[in-house]
């Protein structure tokens, strides 16, 4: 393995590296990090993805690397800088953001409008993993897929399954031409009963202060919503996403 070691804020590589912490230099740039051995394990999975490694010191690499990933090592200082947890863990991938476009058959989607916090993205991403779901749509005002909040909370799951931002009205009408019901999530809908799960479905959840956009629940099918037995004002949208999602899809 050829290793390549950097020491200098002042290196060509280093100043490209530190541009992708920030949305706009991820955009601009076509790439994203990742950070931890987890995610690195799961990003390596695809061959394409993985575009250099880079390591904290003496950090080893425990799992075997491709032949055309550079690798990198960077004194604990610069690694700190590039680092966005608390306890960095030696290990961060420059990762290619990949063009995906919506599939053009699935079972079951869950649609995104508006979802402002990185936690709650990953956590809705990861969720829609576990339940099964085919893909997850992100309508206008969510959050970047890339942000290292999203990622870390995603725990490798937007490597498993397409995380597409896209108009969620034209999505909509995209899936209803399949047949496909779409539920949204709404204080004033219809509690949830056995009559309403389907083996397809869409299922639209809103912003975390707002809800869904109320032009946007006018296209849906099904108004729905989860009952408070207890006190609370309302639930976490990644907790109420969860519960619909393996709810519908008949558990």
């Amino acid at each position: 393995m050829n290793v390549q070691y950097i020491q200098s804020t002042q290196n060509k590589k280093f100043k490209e590296w530190r541009k992708l912490l920030k949305r706009r230099g991820r955009e601009k740039a076509g790439f994203y990090l990742i950070e931890g051995p987890h995610l690195v394990e799961e990003a390596l999975k695809d061959p394409d993805v993985v575009q250099e490694l880079l390591l904290n010191g003496d950090q080893d690499v425990v799992f075997e690397l491709y032949d055309d990933i550079a690798v990198y090592q960077l004194e604990t200082d610069l690694f700190k800088e590039l680092s966005t947890t608390e306890n960095p863990q030696g290990m961060i991938a420059v990762c290619k953001m990949k063009s995906i476009e919506a599939p053009k058959e699935v079972k079951r989607v869950l649609l995104l409008d508006a979802v402002q916090d990185p936690g709650n993205l990953g956590t809705l991403i990861r969720t829609a993993d576990a339940a099964g779901l085919d893909a997850v749509y992100l309508g206008d005002g969510c959050v970047d897929q890339y942000n290292e909040k999203t990622l870390r909370s995603a725990q490798g799951s937007h490597f498993h399954l397409p995380v597409i931002r896209l108009n969620l009205f034209e999505a909509i009408v995209q899936l209803k031409a399949q047949a496909i019901p779409i539920y949204g999530t709404s204080l004033t809908g219809t509690e949830l009963s056995s009559d309403l799960r389907q083996s397809r479905f869409g299922l639209l959840v809103g912003n975390e202060a707002n809800g869904v956009h109320p032009d946007l629940l006018d296209q849906t099918d099904f108004s729905i919503k989860i009952p408070i037995y207890g006190q609370a004002e309302s639930l976490n949208v990644a907790v109420a996403a969860g519960i619909l999602m393996y709810y519908l899809r008949g558990l």
